[in-house]
Protein backbone atom coordinates (compact mmCIF):
# COMPACT_ATOMS: atom_id res chain seq x y z
CA UNK A 1 0.00 0.00 0.00
CA UNK A 2 1.25 3.90 -0.48
CA UNK A 3 0.80 4.03 -4.18
CA UNK A 4 -0.90 5.47 -6.74
CA UNK A 5 -1.74 2.43 -9.58
CA UNK A 6 -3.03 4.12 -12.87
CA UNK A 7 -3.33 2.75 -16.54
CA UNK A 8 -5.71 1.75 -19.14
CA UNK A 9 -9.49 0.09 -17.55
CA UNK A 10 -8.56 -3.23 -19.19
CA UNK A 11 -5.21 -3.02 -17.88
CA UNK A 12 -5.96 -1.93 -14.37
CA UNK A 13 -9.28 -4.06 -13.69
CA UNK A 14 -6.66 -7.25 -14.63
CA UNK A 15 -4.83 -6.29 -11.77
CA UNK A 16 -7.26 -5.82 -9.50
CA UNK A 17 -9.70 -9.14 -10.05
CA UNK A 18 -5.74 -10.54 -10.03
CA UNK A 19 -4.50 -8.84 -6.98
CA UNK A 20 -7.51 -7.06 -5.10
CA UNK A 21 -5.38 -8.17 -1.85
CA UNK A 22 -2.79 -5.12 -2.62
CA UNK A 23 -5.01 -2.42 -2.86
CA UNK A 24 -6.95 -0.63 -0.08
CA UNK A 25 -9.18 1.47 -2.35
CA UNK A 26 -10.06 1.49 -6.13
CA UNK A 27 -11.63 4.14 -8.24
CA UNK A 28 -12.63 2.48 -11.57
CA UNK A 29 -13.47 5.28 -14.54
CA UNK A 30 -15.35 3.30 -17.21
CA UNK A 31 -15.68 4.53 -21.05
CA UNK A 32 -18.37 7.07 -20.41
CA UNK A 33 -19.60 7.45 -24.51
CA UNK A 34 -22.30 4.97 -24.26
CA UNK A 35 -24.05 7.00 -21.35
CA UNK A 36 -22.68 10.61 -22.72
CA UNK A 37 -25.07 13.02 -23.98
CA UNK A 38 -23.01 12.85 -27.19
CA UNK A 39 -24.84 9.46 -28.00
CA UNK A 40 -27.84 11.46 -28.80
CA UNK A 41 -26.19 12.66 -32.01
CA UNK A 42 -25.40 9.07 -33.21
CA UNK A 43 -22.07 9.38 -31.70
CA UNK A 44 -20.94 5.91 -30.07
CA UNK A 45 -23.74 4.03 -30.85
CA UNK A 46 -21.20 1.05 -30.24
CA UNK A 47 -20.03 2.24 -27.11
CA UNK A 48 -19.37 -0.76 -24.31
CA UNK A 49 -21.67 -0.40 -21.02
CA UNK A 50 -19.54 -1.62 -18.24
CA UNK A 51 -20.63 0.40 -15.02
CA UNK A 52 -22.47 -2.65 -14.63
CA UNK A 53 -19.44 -5.17 -14.83
CA UNK A 54 -17.37 -2.47 -13.49
CA UNK A 55 -19.77 -2.55 -10.35
CA UNK A 56 -20.13 -6.12 -10.01
CA UNK A 57 -16.37 -6.80 -9.73
CA UNK A 58 -15.90 -4.39 -7.03
CA UNK A 59 -18.52 -5.32 -4.69
CA UNK A 60 -16.81 -9.11 -5.34
CA UNK A 61 -13.65 -7.15 -4.17
CA UNK A 62 -15.29 -5.82 -1.13
CA UNK A 63 -12.78 -3.14 -0.94
CA UNK A 64 -13.87 0.80 -0.92
CA UNK A 65 -14.41 1.86 -4.52
CA UNK A 66 -15.20 4.78 -6.23
CA UNK A 67 -17.25 4.88 -9.77
CA UNK A 68 -17.36 8.12 -11.60
CA UNK A 69 -18.66 8.82 -14.80
CA UNK A 70 -21.23 11.51 -16.80
CA UNK A 71 -23.97 12.45 -15.95
CA UNK A 72 -27.03 10.20 -17.30
CA UNK A 73 -24.78 7.28 -16.45
CA UNK A 74 -26.91 4.25 -13.99
CA UNK A 75 -24.60 5.41 -11.13
CA UNK A 76 -26.63 3.89 -7.43
CA UNK A 77 -27.18 6.99 -5.64
CA UNK A 78 -24.23 9.15 -6.89
CA UNK A 79 -23.18 12.56 -5.68
CA UNK A 80 -22.57 15.35 -8.69
CA UNK A 81 -19.45 17.71 -8.32
CA UNK A 82 -18.79 20.24 -10.81
CA UNK A 83 -15.60 22.41 -12.08
CA UNK A 84 -16.96 25.73 -10.38
CA UNK A 85 -17.21 24.58 -7.05
CA UNK A 86 -13.81 24.12 -6.96
CA UNK A 87 -12.64 27.28 -8.68
CA UNK A 88 -11.81 25.84 -12.15
CA UNK A 89 -12.70 27.63 -15.18
CA UNK A 90 -10.87 30.16 -17.27
CA UNK A 91 -11.47 33.86 -18.69
CA UNK A 92 -14.35 34.44 -16.60
CA UNK A 93 -15.80 30.78 -17.72
CA UNK A 94 -16.38 28.70 -14.90
CA UNK A 95 -15.83 24.75 -15.99
CA UNK A 96 -19.20 23.00 -15.76
CA UNK A 97 -17.91 19.55 -15.90
CA UNK A 98 -20.94 17.61 -14.10
CA UNK A 99 -19.03 14.35 -13.36
CA UNK A 100 -21.12 11.63 -10.92
CA UNK A 101 -19.35 8.88 -8.27
CA UNK A 102 -21.20 6.42 -6.82
CA UNK A 103 -19.45 4.56 -3.86
CA UNK A 104 -19.64 2.01 -1.05
CA UNK A 105 -18.79 3.92 1.46
CA UNK A 106 -20.71 7.59 2.16
CA UNK A 107 -19.42 10.62 -0.19
CA UNK A 108 -20.01 14.22 0.44
CA UNK A 109 -20.50 16.35 -1.75
CA UNK A 110 -20.10 20.27 -2.53
CA UNK A 111 -22.70 22.35 -4.23
CA UNK A 112 -22.60 23.30 -7.95
CA UNK A 113 -21.38 27.25 -8.55
CA UNK A 114 -21.35 27.43 -11.75
CA UNK A 115 -22.78 30.72 -13.11
CA UNK A 116 -25.48 29.77 -16.46
CA UNK A 117 -24.35 31.14 -19.48
CA UNK A 118 -21.07 31.70 -18.59
CA UNK A 119 -19.42 28.73 -18.83
CA UNK A 120 -16.72 26.59 -20.73
CA UNK A 121 -16.71 23.27 -21.95
CA UNK A 122 -13.81 20.65 -22.16
CA UNK A 123 -15.37 17.79 -24.43
CA UNK A 124 -15.19 16.49 -28.44
CA UNK A 125 -12.47 17.34 -30.72
CA UNK A 126 -13.21 20.93 -30.55
CA UNK A 127 -15.84 23.72 -29.98
CA UNK A 128 -19.21 23.71 -30.15
CA UNK A 129 -20.83 27.03 -31.95
CA UNK A 130 -22.61 27.81 -28.52
CA UNK A 131 -19.12 28.61 -26.62
CA UNK A 132 -17.70 29.87 -30.01
CA UNK A 133 -20.49 32.49 -29.71
CA UNK A 134 -19.70 33.38 -26.51
CA UNK A 135 -15.83 33.32 -26.62
CA UNK A 136 -16.10 35.14 -30.04
CA UNK A 137 -13.16 32.34 -31.30
CA UNK A 138 -12.43 28.59 -30.36
CA UNK A 139 -11.39 27.51 -27.31
CA UNK A 140 -7.87 27.16 -27.19
CA UNK A 141 -6.08 23.88 -25.85
CA UNK A 142 -4.17 26.02 -23.47
CA UNK A 143 -7.35 27.59 -22.43
CA UNK A 144 -8.83 24.06 -21.95
CA UNK A 145 -5.66 22.92 -19.68
CA UNK A 146 -6.21 25.60 -17.27
CA UNK A 147 -9.97 25.15 -17.08
CA UNK A 148 -9.44 21.72 -16.36
CA UNK A 149 -6.33 22.30 -13.70
CA UNK A 150 -4.84 20.06 -16.15
CA UNK A 151 -1.51 21.31 -17.97
CA UNK A 152 -0.08 18.68 -19.24
CA UNK A 153 -2.38 16.55 -21.53
CA UNK A 154 -3.43 17.00 -25.16
CA UNK A 155 -6.95 18.43 -25.96
CA UNK A 156 -8.18 14.89 -27.28
CA UNK A 157 -6.86 13.59 -23.65
CA UNK A 158 -8.47 16.90 -22.02
CA UNK A 159 -12.05 15.91 -23.19
CA UNK A 160 -11.45 11.99 -21.58
CA UNK A 161 -10.34 13.66 -18.31
CA UNK A 162 -11.23 14.68 -14.80
CA UNK A 163 -10.03 17.53 -13.34
CA UNK A 164 -7.82 16.53 -10.51
CA UNK A 165 -9.56 18.72 -8.04
CA UNK A 166 -12.43 16.42 -8.32
CA UNK A 167 -9.61 13.28 -7.69
CA UNK A 168 -8.23 14.90 -5.07
CA UNK A 169 -11.40 15.44 -3.30
CA UNK A 170 -12.81 12.43 -3.42
CA UNK A 171 -9.90 10.44 -2.66
CA UNK A 172 -9.47 12.04 0.58
CA UNK A 173 -12.85 10.53 1.70
CA UNK A 174 -11.49 7.70 0.33
CA UNK A 175 -8.47 7.48 2.28
CA UNK A 176 -10.54 8.53 5.42
CA UNK A 177 -12.80 5.69 5.16
CA UNK A 178 -9.50 3.13 4.67
CA UNK A 179 -7.82 5.24 7.67
CA UNK A 180 -11.02 4.47 9.62
CA UNK A 181 -11.11 0.86 8.81
CA UNK A 182 -7.45 0.52 10.08
CA UNK A 183 -8.49 2.24 13.46
CA UNK A 184 -10.97 -0.52 14.22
Amino acid sequence: MGKLIAGEGVKASQAWIIFPRDFAAIHASPPCQAYSISRNNGCHQDAPRLIEPTRKELLKIGKPFVIENVVGAPLLSPITLCGASFGLGVSGFDLARHRIFESNINLSSLPCKHKVGFTIGVYGHGTNSWHRDKFGRCVTTGECRQAMGIDWMTRAELSQAIPPAYTKFIGAQLMQAIRGEHEN
